[in-house]
This record gives structure tokens, sequence and C-alpha cells, in this order.
């Protein structure tokens, strides 16, 4: 159930905004602020059962549209090759230390920079 909770949390993220107001609203409360079926319903004045079958048809959603776009397969893999180049860079930036290059080390730190504001922005887009 967390690997579930973490991953429709994710798809949230990522396209929650996509949902109808209803939809978006229901998968916040669940997810989000952990209410049950029973609170939620009372809270939005429907039956628990319109909560239970909104809810799942908004993860089907989230799962259709992640299907479509792939935008978190296309973030992880992103995300892992930044991490590929921030070790590259370091190793490169350790070298060129006992090197005594300092333009290359230089250089190497740059990149690590970017590619750290890389990380960061994608963070904070989701």
């Amino acid at each position: 159930m967390v690997e579930k909770i973490v991953e429709i949390g994710i798809l949230f993220d990522f396209y929650g905004k996509l949902l109808s107001k209803s939809q978006y609203q229901i998968i916040e409360f669940y997810y989000i602020h952990d209410l049950s079926l029973g609170e939620i319903a009372e809270e939005l004045g429907i039956s628990r059962q319109g909560v239970y079958d909104t809810l799942k048809r908004a993860e089907n959603k989230l799962y259709e549209y992640e299907e479509t776009l792939g935008l978190v397969k296309k973030f992880d893999f992103t995300k892992e090759k930044i991490k590929i180049i921030l070790k590259y860079s370091n190793e490169i930036e350790k070298s060129a230390e006992n090197l005594k290059h300092e333009y290359t080390k230089e250089q190497a730190k740059n990149i690590k920079k970017i590619a750290l504001e890389i990380l960061e922005n994608d963070q904070e887009g989701m």
C-alpha cells in the first residue's frame, strides 16, 4: 500500500491539474490528507460509493496520463543521467586538482553547478 501511495503521489504531482475538480479534491483528501472514504464523503456531501468511484477513476486517469505522456519516466531518466554527470564532474575535478589543472578544475565545477541547478529546478517544477 505504501508503494501505491508514493506512486499516486508522484503521478498527482505531475498530472493532478489535468484531473477534474472533484477527482483532484478526492485524490488530495485521500492520499495527501489521509482522510477515509467516509470522511471525504461527509466533507463533500456525497456518498461513500461516489467517493470510491471517483477515486478509482482519478487513479486510472493518472496512470493513463503517465502511459500516454511518460513525464515521470522521463523525469526519472533525466535525474539518473544528471547524477552520472555529477559523478564524472567530481572525478574530473579531483583529477584536475591532482594534476594542478586549475582551468579544468573550474570547468568541472561549472558543470557540477549547472547539473545541480537542473536537479533543483526539476524538483521545484513538480
